[in-house]
């Protein structure tokens, strides 16, 4: 089925979710309460209509009466008040008092301590108890019990489910609120870290880079061959461009809007010509085979694959002096292969690493949906990742 079958399909279930979501506005969107408005209506016709006087002067407005009171507890939550005046209305057709009691507490449940619950108070109170007190003897027992359960009773009940609902609500608002502002806490705490990291690393690492630079300026002014000349230029120009990536880093942990310039997609992977060379400057044997033309790939995918070429050549340097190292880029299947190849020898640069590596290498790599793989291959090692050419994921 192709997408657009299946958009056309899928189309008119969207709209009726939206229109029942709207036709449920009246309960909160809860089928569930509806469910429970329908019971209350339909218990509340059964009762009247099984208490109903057989010897009822007005008959024929008995029935019409009870249905019509008792559907209209269905609009109790939107229009209690007009429910309750439908009701008080129905009582002169012989309707039970159950609809009216009903109605009066949710106007209660809805208003709260207002002086509209205080009408309906008043109205249930004329329409009920009051008719009673002047149809025989005053009798204060009766009148007490008929007070309490018609209009004292639900009002409370009324209230306290008013208040229920309004304390949720604050809870709910406080743990919000507090969820909130975690949330920014969590965001602050973030952002006086990476601050921190900031000044830690213009403090230690630039400081560091920077004296190497300079000496390694000093040097080449001062060398007496050619050759060592050529190589403290080389290390001066390496450090130099270690100054600039840190400075671009520091910016990105301050949050700083300014423009830094950055090696991506297509960028990225021409640039490895120019790391390359740096590397090779310094004595290194490193073959590099590239595609022509250069594949279009993401941004994401064009830093982390200059940054494992990096990282893999750095390894190489330290692990494996002088011995020589093939990098590889190859297209095939919809990704692009990177594989980076050096002889083992028995001995190391003795230059002390972070053993962060390859964890840096496979976390880059699969931010991007690709996969890494490093380890021996009989006499050498390789460091293989596969990215795909499509949009990083």
């Amino acid at each position: 089925m192709t997408p657009e079958r299946r958009h056309r399909l899928d189309g008119p279930s969207l709209g009726t979710v939206e229109r029942g979501k709207r036709w449920l506005a009246w309960w909160d969107g809860r089928a569930s309460l509806l469910a429970l408005d329908v019971a209350v209506a339909a218990a509340a016709i059964a009762f009247s209509l099984a208490s109903g006087d057989p010897a009822d002067p007005h008959p024929a407005f008995h029935v019409p009466a009870v249905i019509g009171s008792g559907l209209a507890l269905l609009a109790r939550r939107r229009w209690p008040f007009v429910v309750l005046l439908i009701s008080a209305a129905a009582l002169a057709a012989d309707v039970t008092l159950l609809p009216l009691m009903i109605a009066l507490y949710s106007v209660a449940a809805k208003r709260g301590i207002s002086v509209l619950t205080g009408i309906a108070a008043l109205v249930t109170l004329l329409t009920t108890v009051l008719p009673q007190l002047f149809r025989g003897p005053f009798e204060p027992t009766a009148a007490a019990i008929a007070l309490a359960m018609i209009v004292v009773g639900p009002v409370l009940a009324g209230l306290w489910m008013h208040q229920r609902a309004a304390l949720l609500a604050v809870l709910r608002e406080r743990a919000e609120e507090a969820e909130r502002t975690r949330t920014l806490l969590a965001d602050q705490a973030v952002f006086a870290e990476r601050r921190r990291i900031a000044r830690e690393m213009h403090d230690v690492v630039a400081h560091r880079v920077t004296a190497v630079a300079l000496q390694a300026g000093a040097l080449s002014v001062l060398a007496t061959d050619e050759r060592t000349e050529r190589a403290a230029e080389t290390i001066r120009a390496v450090s130099a461009t270690a100054l600039e990536e840190l400075r671009d880093i520091l910016r990105v942990l301050r949050d700083e809007d300014a423009a830094t310039p950055t090696r991506s997609g297509e960028g990225a992977l021409a640039s490895l010509e120019a790391l390359v060379e740096e590397v090779v400057a310094t004595g290194a044997l490193v073959e590099l085979r590239m595609p022509d033309p250069l594949p279009d790939v993401p941004d994401q995918v064009g830093r982390a694959v200059y940054r494992v070429v990096q990282e893999s050549l750095t390894n190489a340097a330290k692990h494996a002096p002088h011995a020589a190292v093939e990098v590889r880029l190859a297209t095939g299947d919809g990704r692009l292969d990177v594989e980076v190849t050096n002889r083992l020898t028995p001995r190391s640069a003795g230059v002390p690493g972070s053993g962060y590596g390859l964890v840096g290498m496979r976390e880059r790599v699969e931010l991007t949906g690709g996969a890494l793989e490093a380890g021996r291959v009989g006499d050498r090692f390789r460091v293989l990742a596969r990215f795909p050419l499509g949009e990083a994921k």
